[in-house]
């Protein structure tokens, strides 16, 4: 293995010969940024020193599988691999980012667009092991890590009683960013939309939102995504039950401070769905 394969395939499949410069790049709380500029233009480069590169492929296959959509911009991955000193890279184009994060009609009419190119004919998931799972299993890691018996109880009643909630809803597996917060959204320079950093997998094209309350969508957000994507029956009723994953997500990962949010929207549906 190259002492730097980053450098190397920069100067080798990515058809730069020199190296002007590398800089830092805020990202995540979990892998490490860089810029990388060449006579060939930049590329944008994540590490992580402790996970092998399964994450890191997991991500590639999603950006390439929303990329081949043609439809909202995303960042085309050109490689991922092993750093010699343990640790995984991914190496992608590098978009310049515009001043503000875009219009939010176009956000939402783009990622519609990318839910209806891309369905699946091979039902729900995806290829790979992806940092996304289900509520199910978000609920038996509670409990697991917590000693939550009262949400596991209770969250897997509603598990049992939630179907009524899609009752005249057509459902059709298509392909997700999964994690689509604010941190995941900007615009390049022309002001298009652009979205990074996902855990796509295929499932409920409204399953999109269940990061809203920390995305920013607004009205006119989901009048144009409607208009595309029409509005199936029911999806108020179903609105909060995909809040409650990522609650619920937010509480194995950061701690008990997502515990009442999630819990109030459990106890929301029980009551609902008992009348």
């Amino acid at each position: 293995m190259s002492d730097d394969p980053i450098k190397e395939w920069i100067l080798t499949e990515g058809k730069a010969t020199q190296i002007t410069g590398t800089s830092s790049i805020g990202g995540g709380c979990i892998n490490a940024a860089q810029r990388y500029d060449t006579d060939a233009g930049s590329f944008f480069v994540k590490t992580n020193r402790r996970i092998g590169p399964a994450m890191f492929e997991g991500e590639a296959l999603g950006l390439k599988a929303m990329y081949d959509t043609k439809s909202i911009r995303v960042p085309l991955p050109y490689k991922v691999g092993s750093l010699p000193t343990g640790g995984s890279f991914i190496i992608m184009e590098y978009i310049q980012f515009g001043r503000s994060r875009g219009d939010q009609s176009a956000l939402g009419r783009k990622l519609a667009e990318m839910h209806k190119a891309a369905k699946s004919d091979k039902g729900y998931g995806f290829y790979v092991e992806n940092t996304i799972g289900r509520l199910g299993y978000q609920l038996k890691l509670i409990s697991q890590r917590f000693g939550d018996s009262a949400i596991y109880e209770k969250g897997q009643q509603l598990i049992e009683k939630m179907h009524p909630l899609f009752d005249g809803a057509v459902i059709e597996p298509c392909l997700l960013h999964g994690d689509l917060w604010s941190g995941n959204i900007s615009a390049d320079t022309n002001g298009d939309p652009v979205i990074l950093d996902p855990a796509c997998y295929y499932g409920h094209n409204e399953a999109e939102f269940g990061m809203s309350w920390c995305a920013g969508f607004g009205g006119e957000f989901y009048r144009s995504y409607f208009e595309v994507m029409p509005k199936q029956p029911g999806f108020e009723k179903r609105r909060d039950l995909y809040l409650l994953y990522h609650y619920l997500n937010h509480y194995n990962l950061f701690g008990s401070g997502y515990r009442s949010s999630a819990m109030s929207i459990i106890e929301d549906y029980l009551r609902m769905l008992k009348a």
